[in-house]
Parts: structure tokens; C-alpha cells; sequence
């Protein structure tokens, strides 16, 4: 299949931006659909890549914006809700792809890459993973001759501009005591990089239609592991306290109500399930998945954690000439 054109919605966020890049100085044409253009202008440089102001979340323009596209890559989700109108989980995750995959048929655009989560499950314990397992499904049923559909499952997504273990290093900068809610829930971080590179390599590989991918990182880590980690690499020495189920349950209720939410009830339900891939996939794809240790020290440690990064980064170098 040959891919002229790409529309990307999600394509300003964490993932997104990485995408693009990955697809920056290629024959491939870019188009980034975002409701705010100036707040992304930091996009423009791509020489290959239109930016272009719209609510996706309108039928008609989005299937405006879709003519003459070739592919579509969905990466649009939202961790938590809010009382703004349209952020909410049903809204994101299940009816924009609803309106999504009408705007594809009528469009004629062909191939369709969708973002959904590792966890995702219709019958999973939080709203969260239930519709983004009910997104995923309806995305997967539009597979076919006129659509083709590939689906990732990403497990938590590490990278200098994450939004996981960033969130924790700014926690652990403020208080000496941190109360860790689930500290024994498994996670298996990805690479921002292995994920966009994902993304990038089953754009036009016709053995990835209708299929779905787990993607993930080489380790598995309980999350209080994950935290004393990133303490180590602020070189910061801080009593970080495992909370018993009930306390994490009742820190989720209590957490929801600050501004931020940084942490809520249905993080604390979607963290009953193992954020853990039954069969990583990278490998399938020829990408060989890079560890947390091997990137993390660039963005969050001390000078000796940054020597070692860069130490890292060049090695890697002389590997890839």
C-alpha cells in the first residue's frame, strides 16, 4: 500500500510529536489536525507537515479534513475526565471513533492505525479501560477491504516528555513522605521512540492488517520499584510508603478532588490489571525495545546520571553507522 498522505489526530501530544518526527523529511505528506494552531507552532519546522486548525470532534469537519488522505492515525485519549464538555471517556475514546471511521468511508480513506492502551478491556475494571477496550473493538470491526485496521497497546509511555515518570519526579521534588497508592501494580514501560517507530513501520506493511500489537519495554517493574528508581536518579532521599488497598482506594476518592487529579478512582480501578504484555510485539516489527534505564537518566538524573545517558547515546551511535 502505497501512503502519500497521513492525518494524525493526537498528533501535538507526547506520542504524536514523535511520530511526525519520525516521519519528518520522508515523501509522505503530514497533516496534524489540532483545535488550537498557535499553541503548536512548535510543529511548523517539519518541512513535510500542515498544521491545521479543527475540532475533530465535529462530524462534518472532520470528514472535511479526511479528502484526499490515505491514512489515519488515531492516537486521541485522555487519562482522566473532566467537567469540561466533551472530556469525557465515552466521548473520547468511543464516539469520536464512531465519527472517525464514518468520516474514513466517507472520505475513501484506506488504512486506519489506532492508538488503545494496554488494559483495554470492555469487561475491565475502570472506565477507562472499558472504553478504550470498546473503542479498540469498533475500530477492529471496521477492518476490511475498504479499511484497514492495525490497533496498539502500548503499556505506560516513558520519554523526556512523559507525563509518567515526570509526574512522579515532580512529586517526589515537593514532600519528603510519599504515599504510594497499588505500589505492587506491574508495569512494563515502552520507549516513546519504539512506539512511534511502531507506528512508523506498520504504516504500510499489509502482514499488519487487522491485527493487534501489545507493545512494551524489556522489564517489568512493580510501580513502587518504578518510583524508587526515579528518587535514586533526582538523588533525592525520600520515605516513599507503600498504601494497603483500602488507603489506596480511599487516596484515589480524595485525590480526584484536587486540581490537576493526579491520581483518581479509576486510576486506582485500572490498576487492578497487570499493565503487562502477554506477547510483546515490538520484536515482530524489527524493533529491538529499548530500556528505561538506558533513557530515563537524560531527563531526570543528576550530572552522573547524564554522563552516563550520553555515554549510552553515543554507543548506540557507533551501533546504528
Amino acid at each position: 500500500m502505497r501512503i502519500q498522505t497521513v492525518c494524525i489526530l493526537g498528533g501535538t501530544g507526547f506520542v504524536g510529536r514523535q511520530i511526525a518526527n519520525r516521519l519528518a523529511n520522508t515523501p509522505i505528506h503530514i497533516k496534524v489536525l489540532t483545535r488550537r494552531r498557535e499553541r503548536n507552532r512548535h510543529l511548523l519546522p517539519i518541512p513535510n507537515l500542515e498544521l491545521v486548525e479543527t475540532d475533530i470532534h465535529d462530524a462534518q469537519q472532520l470528514a472535511a479534513q479526511l479528502e484526499g488522505v490515505d491514512a489515519v492515525i488515531n492516537l486521541v485519549a485522555i487519562l482522566n475526565e473532566s467537567k469540561k464538555p466533551g472530556r469525557d471517556f465515552e466521548t473520547v475514546h468511543v464516539r469520536l471513533v464512531e465519527k472517525l471511521l464514518e468520516a474514513c468511508q466517507t472520505a475513501g480513506v484506506k488504512r486506519l492505525l489506532h492508538m488503545s492502551a494496554l488494559g483495554a478491556d470492555i469487561d475491565g475494571p475502570s472506565r477507562y479501560q472499558q472504553t478504550k477496550g470498546e473503542g479498540e473493538r469498533l475500530a477492529l470491526a471496521a477492518n476490511g477491504d475498504d479499511l484497514a485496521v492495525t490497533v496498539f497497546k502500548p503499556s505506560v509511555v516513558f520519554g523526556p516528555a512523559d507525563s509518567f515518570l515526570n509526574t512522579f519526579a515532580g512529586l517526589l521534588r515537593m514532600a519528603p513522605v510519599m504515599p504510594l497508592p497499588t505500589p505492587e501494580a506491574k508495569f512494563q514501560p515502552v520507549y516513546v521512540d519504539d512506539v512511534a517507530a511502531a507506528f512508523e513501520t506498520a504504516l504500510s506493511d499489509r502482514r499488519t492488517f487487522g491485527r493487534t500489537y501489545e507493545l512494551g519495554g524489556p522489564t517489568v517493574y512493580s510501580l513502587k520499584t518504578l518510583v524508587r528508581y526515579v528518587a535514586e536518579l533526582l538523588g533525592v532521599r525520600r520515605a516513599i510508603v507503600g498504601l494497603p488497598d483500602g488507603l489506596s482506594r480511599l487516596q484515589g476518592r480524595i485525590m480526584q478532588r484536587v486540581p490537576g487529579q493526579p491520581y483518581t478512582y479509576d486510576n486506582y480501578l485500572s490498576a487492578q490489571v497487570d499493565n503487562v504484555c502477554s506477547h510483546n510485539a515490538l520484536p515482530d516489527l524489527g524493533i529491538h525495545p529499548t530500556a528505561l534505564e538506558a533513557v530515563a537518566p537524560g531527563y531526570l538524573g543528576g550530572q552522573k546520571s547524564r554522563d552516563r545517558y550520553d555515554e549510552w547515546r553515543r554507543d548506540a551511535g557507533r551501533h546504528s553507522e
